[in-house]
């Protein structure tokens, strides 16, 4: 077998101590931004919508990046996997330019038409915060695109190590400039930027040791190759319009929450934090699986990609039920240290037991499980799936519910639920047909 459990553990462990030390590294960012006034916070708010959607282009970007060379690895071939790394640098990095100027130059038109009429001084720091971060994609990219070169190699301690250090960082520098020196909004940006940057250059750093599994090195010598960049665009490309539209509908879900009054919005902005929670553990092992089930696939062990889905899988199931059911016992005490009051808290928990029984039933067939199809190359039957139901279900469902029928804050929920289940129903069949096995990443 091509990984044993050590291999495993080694693997999934750092993955998911760097997806929960991200939320809760994410809370008490917000949290601090939270103390500057209701001005701050809905300024970042508004450009953190942006800013997440561009965060999720680079990762699908960075997740073809990680299907391709987790593949060139599995076939034993380092040197395909050093070029293939070397042009999703080049893609990210061009990318990610485009989309600096773009945002830079356009900000005040794009904050504009996502957001429409806000007042004045929410705009203003709005806008300030917007160029700030906009002139770290960049470095997200290439952050983006490093750790996923590490984790296609197996090594995902380092990622997991520096998120720690950058989200460190993060808290720190905005203590500092946010209190220390009051500089407010100016301040989150600036500690964005500034844990940003750390984060890409040690990872970049890293990437240049010779005895790296993937080794890159000389990055100004980088020039394109076109036969190898359309192999990763080929699996970036779906992905990054899956995600981008998955954001986006998030964005019409919320403006759908906003009309249901206060009490709706706050409960399901804790709801929607505590799903998220939840979910954390499951997301890490369906990014291991990219990376096991490629190196299967490259190397031909199509009985053992088989194998280790069904192992991931079960792991994931077993994470979720048990993450659900600490959810379930720390909800109320943390809705009463965040003051949510009595009503809705009432909501929130009785969204949440809703949300812990159905996730335990489909969430791993609707996003582990389509982790296997993309890692053999079957992302643009993922992605239409997804988009499909996502815009017919999520965003459908819970706008029919909500603003014809009524049924407010439990409609979003039953429209996603609804969504989950559609996944479930086309994910599992594509795979027992084996149509993916067919699917040819590298020629």
């Amino acid at each position: 077998m091509l990984y044993s459990n050590r291999d495993l553990r080694n693997l999934l462990i750092p993955l998911m101590l760097e997806q929960l030390l991200s939320g809760f590294m994410g809370v008490a960012d917000t949290m601090m931004v939270t103390r500057v006034g209701d001005t701050a916070i809905s300024a970042v708010s508004c450009v953190d919508s942006v800013n997440t959607l561009m965060l999720y282009l680079f990762s699908a970007l960075a997740t073809g990046g990680t299907i391709v060379c987790s593949q060139y690895l599995g076939r034993q071939d380092r040197r395909g996997a050093n070029n293939a790394a070397r042009q999703v640098y080049f893609v990210a990095f061009t990318l990610s330019i485009v989309l600096t100027v773009g945002c830079i130059l356009l900000r005040g038109s794009i904050l504009h038409l996502v957001f429409g009429t806000v007042e004045e001084e929410i705009m203003t720091s709005a806008l300030r915060y917007f160029l700030l971060t906009a002139l770290s994609y960049p470095f997200l990219a290439l952050q983006q695109t490093g750790a996923a070169q590490f984790r296609a190699s197996g090594n995902s301690r380092l990622p997991m190590e520096v998120t720690a250090l950058a989200n460190l960082v993060n808290i720190g520098g905005n203590a500092i400039l946010i209190f220390g020196l009051g500089l407010g909004v100016t301040g989150a940006a600036l500690a964005t930027l500034g844990s940003r940057i750390l984060s890409c250059v040690v990872l970049l750093v890293y990437q240049r040791r010779p005895d790296n599994a993937i080794c890159v090195d000389h990055y100004l010598s980088i020039r394109p190759d076109g036969a190898t960049i359309r192999t990763v665009l080929r699996i970036g490309i779906p992905t990054a319009v899956e995600n981008g539209l998955f954001q986006f509908g998030r964005l019409v879900v919320q403006s759908t929450v906003s009309t249901l009054g206060t009490t709706a919005i706050a409960a399901q902005a804790m709801t929607y934090m505590l799903d998220m929670f939840q979910s954390y553990t499951g997301q890490a092992v369906g990014l291991g699986l990219l990376t096991v089930v490629g190196t299967c696939l490259g190397a031909g062990q199509v009985q053992q990609a088989r194998i280790y889905t069904k192992k991931l899988m079960i792991l994931s199931e077993t994470l979720i039920v048990t993450s659900g059911v600490l959810i379930l016992l720390i909800a109320k005490p943390i809705m009463w240290l965040s003051g949510l009051s009595a009503e809705a808290s009432a909501l929130s928990f009785r969204l949440v037991v809703y949300i812990v029984i159905v996730k335990s039933v489909l969430w791993v067939m609707s996003f582990t499980l389509p982790n296997s199809l993309r890692a053999a190359g079957d992302t643009t039957y993922t992605a239409a799936v997804s988009a499909v139901s996502m815009w017919l279900f999520r965003v459908g469902m819970s706008w029919v519910l909500c603003r014809i029928m009524g049924v407010g804050l439990v409609g979003v929920w039953i429209g996603w639920f609804t969504d989950w289940f559609v996944r479930a129903c086309f994910y599992v069949p594509r795979y027992l047909s084996g149509k993916w096995q067919k699917k040819h990443v590298l020629d």
